[in-house]
């Protein structure tokens, strides 16, 4: 057994991971980071990046469908999802590389395997015990188990990111983010999707009448969307599979040639035994004071997915890194601000989000001013024929500050982080109208979205 001295040692070499290296380099510290697969994790290379490609020709599709209110003949677009899948490995496949040049250049000892803890400040990796001043869990995510018999038919998005077959008919098990995103692209390419729920509304944690003009978007390109649902078993049929659910008491059975975990995802926490580093945690996500220290064991430091007051996205694991990385080095000093991080789901159109949900803000807000705008007549919206163009902003009456604000289409993906400047930045609603902005664009609208017509 060979043993080391490190002053960090990160495990994960994600994002997260990835973002702590800076700081801690520049200072001077030695760095060991512990990766099992690809350098970058998740969505670099199984997740976000490889996805956008494939809803970029998703986004194609629907501008071919509105050629004819531009008054451009086209035929019938064909899809080579073959060749698309062909395309998106090509984009992505250099970023291990990239990124372990990145860590050799910094001086950081990247190693390849699972570590885990043995004591409060040490990790064993293989053959080798690593002992630490500070440990940094940044481990990621992976997608969420579920209990249904038949759960081993189902594949998850690695497969749809890898698979150069495109299925007649998919299923998804869950309405979340991952199932919308790839339900477009799936439904956009050609092919017949299910998506069941099991709550009452997809994508739960989102303002409920965005999601419901998202939901009617998808409906029609063709999705079907069935919520409140139980499923009871996933079968193998001669062809592909069958998934029986219940609805309203009833049972219920469709079939598809693929059938799709979109449940979300977890922290990847349970095989490090924390226990062992005495690291209090629930459901995988670890405890942590404001400056992501675990309560617990103040050596070890988290970022990413296992923080359970974040969102588990990529730009913010990257942001928490390197609160960590600077913590490292300063002493606990610097804590996360979420306030006015904005959040897409790549639909196409996008459904776009910062702040408070409208349920939200009239729990927590005394008074506040609700914007909605159906903005399908708007003219930035009839020239580029929009299907869907939606807002919901949300206003303090107090303190006339934005505190959320929700788009569906209208380049909403873009416009967000506008609104999230606002909010982190405290800009108010009538500095926002008072604005003059590039005209006739999309972003020319927001002050209309904030009321003033």
């Amino acid at each position: 057994m060979v043993r080391q001295t490190f002053d960090v040692v990160i495990l994960g070499g994600g994002n997260a991971g990835i973002g702590v290296t800076g700081p801690v380099r520049r200072a001077g510290l030695s760095v060991a980071m512990i990766e099992p697969l690809d350098l970058g994790g998740t969505c670099p290379n199984r997740g976000c990046t490889p996805k956008k490609v494939l809803v970029a020709a998703g986004q194609v599709l629907h501008d071919i469908e509105r050629a004819a209110a531009h008054h451009i003949a086209v035929g019938k677009p064909r899809l080579d999802w073959a060749a698309l899948i062909e395309r998106e490995k090509n984009m992505i496949k250099d970023i291990p590389a990239n990124l372990a040049r990145t860590m050799a250049r910094r001086e950081v000892e990247v190693i390849k395997g699972y570590g885990a803890f043995v004591a409060p400040n040490t990790i064993r990796v293989g053959d080798r015990v690593l002992e630490a001043k500070h440990v940094v869990v940044a481990t990621g995510s992976k997608p969420r188990p579920l209990p249904i018999p038949g759960a081993e038919y189902m594949v998850t998005s690695d497969a749809i990111l890898s698979d150069r077959d495109l299925p007649a008919s998919v299923i998804f098990i869950g309405g979340g983010v991952i199932s919308l995103e790839f339900a477009h692209i799936y439904a956009r390419a050609g092919a017949a999707v299910t998506i069941l729920e099991g709550l009452a509304q997809l994508l739960p944690a989102m303002d409920t009448d965005a999601v419901a003009q998202l939901a009617m978007e998808s409906e029609r390109i063709g999705i079907k969307i069935r919520t409140g649902v139980s499923v009871q078993t996933i079968e193998r049929t001669g062809n592909g599979f069958r998934v029986v659910f219940a609805q309203d008491g009833v049972e219920r059975a469709v079939e598809a040639d693929r059938v799709v975990n979109g449940a979300g995802r977890v922290a990847n926490t349970d095989s490090l035994d924390l226990a062992a580093g005495q690291v209090e945690h629930a459901n995988g996500r670890i405890s942590v004071d404001c400056h992501l220290r675990s309560t617990s064991n103040p050596r070890v430091h988290v970022c990413g997915d296992a923080v359970p007051i974040s969102p588990q996205l990529s730009p913010v694991a990257t942001y928490e890194g390197d609160i960590v990385g600077r913590n490292i080095v300063d002493g606990p000093r610097h804590a996360p601000d979420y306030a006015g991080m904005a959040t897409a789901v790549y639909t196409v159109p996008t459904l776009a989000a910062v702040g408070l949900t409208e349920a939200a803000a009239r729990q927590n807000e005394s008074a506040i001013e609700v914007h909605v705008h159906d903005m399908r007549d708007w003219f930035s919206a009839r020239s580029y024929a929009e299907t869907v163009a939606w807002s919901k902003v949300i206003v303090d009456r107090a303190t006339d500050r934005v505190i959320g604000a929700h788009l569906v289409g209208h380049a909403g993906q873009e416009l967000i982080n506008i609104f999230g400047l606002a909010i982190k930045f405290g800009i108010t609603a009538s500095q926002i109208r008072d604005n003059v902005y590039a005209y006739p664009t999309f972003s020319a609208d927001i002050k209309h979205m904030l009321g003033r017509t």
